[in-house]
């Protein structure tokens, strides 16, 4: 399923816009210019999965990179921050 928000909050920032319940047909397009077609929107989901997915991974690989500088393992930490 597409979701609605996350491209439109990636790709259209600054625009103003309303949606419920990430439902295209609820979507309100409040900023100048034309609301982006359900068509466009759609195309955009794979390229933002792809980037949601690269954001995770990196963060993940930051977070291992701490964790190894410090010498201690996820529960541990997990630990210490209570």
């Amino acid at each position: 399923m597409t979701d609605y928000v996350a491209i439109l909050s990636r790709r259209y920032v600054g625009k103003e816009w309303w949606i419920k319940d990430n439902d295209y047909a609820t979507l309100d397009w409040l900023s100048d210019g034309d609301k982006p077609s359900k068509a466009t929107l759609d195309g955009l989901w794979a390229s933002v999965q792809t980037e949601i997915a690269n954001e995770a991974t990196a963060k993940a690989v930051a977070r291992q990179a701490v964790l190894d500088r410090l010498g201690i393992t996820a529960d541990e930490a997990a630990l210490l921050l209570g």
